[in-house]
């Protein structure tokens, strides 16, 4: 009989118990920042290799105007080197006309991500590291941006408006610290966006 009323006991505790962890949904703080909100305002240029049988590096910057009026730059390549940084800047002239730095940007660092595993290649070299030599081998896509952030920040709030004209080029440079340009791409009144809002 003791049995019967302990087990009695314990089923009934185990019902209080879950039924006391209920839990309250919490509705999402939609609200921004002051500053805060969605970025519309855009140029894009593009980025081209200057070795393009070598590192391949190639992409975009893009300049983005924020509700301060100050300019977010955002910098997408592909075929970096995992882990690598690439110092990049802003360099006043056309390409090939080595001037004066006006910003010196964030390092672009080099990503990495899986996308899918071959259908017909065994991964023998082991690329992902995993100690298995027999698998698929992970189809892989190498980037580059700004380091963590993706984005470097402008405070001059007049830069934004100036860059359609300005006379100016990007440089990505070598991670091996030599300082040979791997990428690069005219800005303002050199070239004209690819894409623009």
């Amino acid at each position: 009989m003791i049995k019967i009323y302990i087990k009695q006991l314990c089923i009934l505790f185990i019902i209080l118990f879950l039924a006391s962890c209920e839990v309250d949904q919490l509705d999402a703080d939609t609200t921004t920042a002051d500053g805060g909100g969605t970025l519309t305002d855009y140029i894009a240029y593009t980025v081209n290799s200057t070795d393009p049988t070598g590192t391949n590096i190639y992409g975009r910057i893009v300049f983005w105007q924020t509700s301060l009026n100050q300019t977010l730059v955002q910098v997408s390549v592909y075929n970096t080197e995992y882990q690598e940084l690439y110092p990049s800047e802003i360099v006043a002239g056309a390409i090939g006309t080595e001037t004066t730095t006006m910003v010196e940007l964030s390092d672009v660092e080099g990503f990495i991500y899986q996308y899918g595993e071959s259908t017909t290649e065994v991964d023998s070299d082991d690329i992902d590291g995993d100690g298995d030599t027999t698998e698929a081998l992970p189809l892989l896509n190498y980037y580059g941006e700004l380091g963590e952030t993706k984005f470097f920040v402008i405070t001059d709030t007049d830069f934004y408006d100036s860059i359609l004209t300005m006379d100016s080029h990007l440089n990505i440079y070598s991670s091996d610290g030599t300082g040979t340009i791997v990428a690069s791409g005219d800005l303002g009144e050199n070239a004209e966006p690819v894409e623009q809002s």
